[in-house]
């Protein structure tokens, strides 16, 4: 619990609030290759990553097509299906054999009901994935390839270094080939 701990302690919360807040998660060990959530399933979990990487993706045309990467440290959630209290429309997996504390979402409305700083912690939580979202889909529309990388490697240097590069390339709209090409005319 201590890196949950930390990470509440660093997001501002102590004494009641912080005991009660990190009481309400659970951990949960993932293999390699198990699910945090499967398309057409409802995501009833907000995740906070202990250790391991999760893949975003979707199938097209039968392929998967990576649209993020969740590393150590952050939280995982099928957004729009966690939220939405929808099927997802998107897998999310362990890459690696993973720890994640999991949040119920019934849980997680009891927190923001209770705890004024949590709903404020929620709600910033909430805009910092949108934006994110909405940064992705603009990047993927408006620049090349190249671009998308430069910028990857700018605002998010510690993806490069944690995530196989069939991933990074799929979340950049590319093939692995292709990005091999990117990184060695940028060194």
């Amino acid at each position: 619990m201590q890196k949950l701990i930390k990470f509440f302690e660093t997001a501002g919360f102590s004494g009641a609030d912080l005991d009660t807040v990190v009481q309400a998660f659970s951990l949960k060990t993932f293999k390699k290759g198990d699910f945090f959530v499967e398309e057409g399933k409802t995501s009833r979990y907000l995740g906070f990553i202990k250790s391991g990487l999760f893949q975003y993706f979707v199938l097209k045309d039968g392929e998967e097509r990576s649209t993020y990467v969740s590393i150590e440290n952050t939280f995982l959630a099928s957004v729009m299906s966690f939220v939405g209290e929808k099927p997802a429309k998107e897998y999310v997996r362990a890459l690696t054999d993973s720890e994640v504390y999991l949040l119920r979402r019934d849980t997680l409305k009891t927190l923001v009901q209770d705890i004024p700083a949590f709903k404020d912690f929620y709600v910033q939580l909430l805009e910092s994935s949108i934006c994110g979202i909405d940064s992705s889909r603009h990047d993927l529309i408006v620049l090349n390839a190249d671009q998308r990388y430069e910028k990857m490697l700018r605002e998010e240097p510690h993806h490069l270094q944690q995530i196989p590069l069939q991933y990074l390339a799929s979340m950049l709209g590319i093939t692995p080939r292709h990005l091999s090409r990117i990184r060695k005319n940028i060194r």
